[in-house]
């Protein structure tokens, strides 16, 4: 199962490869169809985890054998943290390929490469269990999604964006790439478990850690290196807000927790405090910030900065559930950002702007689309019965055992998440009808299609946690903790 969710993607590009440019509904069809088959392959791949604590289905490829005995360059594996976010890759891969039905009018063969290439290199850095492998694999999305925001972006400064995108996060990936080199230099191998075994001098995991945290901090994106979040958000096209919003946030949380716990554990304690304090200012700063946007792409890119505060402070806890915590929290944010860029580009095809100041009454002409627009605020709020409720609630649980004021400063955040989502709902929601809009239509099958999986997911996990929590529970990464 582990080869084929890696495979069906690549035979889904082989195939679109051999389409001709002009069959465009054949087009979108084989793209929706294989991403469907590798989410299914996804689904099973997590049915059949045994959920014993180590990595399954683990496969080794030798690389520069010749060069370097023994090298290990594609280490393949799955435990019940990794299993999560493939599946959510699948998924959003997914919709946004349906989402995108009506928005992409041109170069469609390219844009669905793309996004395919993308599900392949984004399940494989989940998968991966070699460093350099992971580095690869890490850098190589930058690629593919620089062409999305750059070509298929809605308005004038999608260039400048894309570059913001790209130079931000390569240039913070290079200080991984050091890191890197120093720890195959001290122990000789960059495989994951093998480095596992290895107890590194404190020196030298400070160092290696400084290097891997200024490259995740970039992802995920933390304070004061998030600049190029909210322009990538305005200027990409849907499928690349879903992307980045829902996934590639997510990888540097996932690089923190598959790295600095078992590798780094001096280090992560060391520098935890200044983490905490940069989480602190991305929740409070983030909040604050959402709460004089009139942009409603910037409102939801400003409210993941301080969602994934919450997911940082979570981490460096240093405890295992904070880890569940920041794990579950992550996985909602990926379902209810994501859904939320879909929702509001579903405005933005009907009148084409993103402006409060014009949306007024959508629930009087569009009552539908504001049912399910008011179920994805509350969530966004972390209402309880939402799968963000869980995830924050352990989050400033464990901020309050750490320490009052810390649990005080973070409680800020759900507060202030409050206001902002009513505030937004309110003012786009009741009141007269728009004056600037004479027709609105309500959501159409495909959008409803669209949005209904991850509401029932949002849902769903809200009142079931233990159906994420107890496979998590079981990963690898806590069986070494303990």
């Amino acid at each position: 199962m582990l080869e084929l969710v890696l495979i069906l993607p690549l035979i889904g590009i082989m195939a679109l490869l051999i389409t001709p440019r002009d069959n465009i509904m054949c087009l979108w069809k084989i793209g929706l169809e294989w991403s469907l088959l590798t989410l299914t392959g996804a689904i099973l791949l997590w049915v059949s985890l045994d959920g014993d604590g180590q990595f399954q289905g683990v496969r080794s490829l030798e690389w520069l054998s010749r060069l370097e005995p023994g090298f290990k360059f594609l280490t393949l594996g799955v435990d019940g943290v990794s299993i999560f976010f493939i599946v959510l890759t699948a998924l959003l891969i997914s919709i946004c390929i349906l989402v995108s039905l009506d928005s992409i009018r041109f170069l469609i063969k390219e844009f669905l490469l793309c996004l395919l290439f993308i599900e392949v290199l984004l399940i494989g850095v989940f998968l991966v269990l070699d460093l350099v492998g992971f580095y690869i694999l890490f850098e190589g999305i930058l690629i593919p999604m620089f062409l999305i925001i750059g070509i298929w972006g809605s308005r004038e400064e999608k260039i400048q964006a894309s570059y913001y995108f790209f130079f931000y996060t390569f240039i913070g990936s290079v200080f991984m790439l050091l890191g890197i080199f120093v720890l195959y230099s001290y122990v000789g191998s960059t495989d994951y478990v093998t480095l596992c075994y290895f107890t590194l001098d404190r020196e030298l995991q400070y160092l290696v850690f400084v290097g891997f945290f200024l490259s995740l901090a970039i992802k995920i994106p933390k304070m004061p290196v998030h600049i190029w979040l909210p322009q990538a958000h305005v200027e990409a096209p849907v499928a690349g807000s879903v992307i980045l919003a829902g996934v590639l946030l997510k990888l540097g949380g996932y690089g923190f927790i598959r790295f600095s716990w078992p590798l780094l554990p001096d280090a992560s304690e060391y520098f935890g405090p200044l983490i905490l304090t940069l989480s602190l200012l991305a929740i409070i700063y983030g909040s604050l910030t959402t709460c004089r946007q009139v942009d409603l792409k910037r409102i939801i890119a400003y409210s993941s900065v301080a969602h994934m505060g919450i997911v940082t402070l979570g981490i460096f806890s240093h405890t295992i559930q904070g880890l569940v915590a920041a794990i579950f929290l992550m996985l909602a944010h990926g379902l209810v950002s994501s859904a939320l860029f879909i929702a509001v580009t579903f405005l933005y095809d009907r009148y084409s702007t993103r402006l409060i100041k014009y949306y007024r009454g959508m629930c009087v002409t569009m009552p539908l689309f504001g049912i399910l627009l008011l179920i994805l605020v509350l969530a966004n709020a972390s209402v309880p019965l939402s799968c963000s409720f869980i995830g924050e609630f352990l989050s400033i649980l464990v901020a309050f055992e750490y320490s009052f004021m810390v649990g005080l400063l973070a409680s800020t955040g759900m507060v202030l998440s409050a206001g902002y989502s009513i505030y937004m709902y309110n003012r786009i929601g009741f009141g007269m009808p728009s004056k600037y809009f004479n027709f609105s239509r309500d959501l159409n099958r495909r959008e409803f299609s669209s949005l209904i999986p991850l509401v029932i997911l949002i849902i769903l996990t809200g009142v079931f946690p233990f159906l994420i929590i107890d496979e998590v529970k079981g990963s690898i990464i806590f069986q070494e903790r303990d």
